[in-house]
């Protein structure tokens, strides 16, 4: 299984349109900027681990679950 900007914004950015909040105030909860996470949602950018903890932890989940969350959808586009 390979890693995948894209399908890891995805999951990011429904996680957070579910949730009924901005990329202004999901940013300003995971304490990065609104940019950044624009990068992330499109998947121009690779985030690091801290960030990925900051952004699951401002969506009210573990940094575990979030990242099953991306392994599922990864597997689900490599069949």
């Amino acid at each position: 299984m390979k890693y995948q900007n894209e399908i890891t914004g995805r999951v990011i950015r429904e996680l957070r349109k579910k949730r009924g909040v901005t990329q202004e105030v999901l940013s300003g909860f995971a304490c990065i900027s609104r940019s950044h996470l624009a990068m992330i949602e499109n998947g121009t950018k690779n985030p690091n681990v801290d960030t990925l903890w900051r952004i699951a932890e401002a969506l009210g989940m573990t940094l575990s679950d979030l990242l099953v969350l991306i392994e599922i959808e990864i597997a689900k586009e490599n069949r």
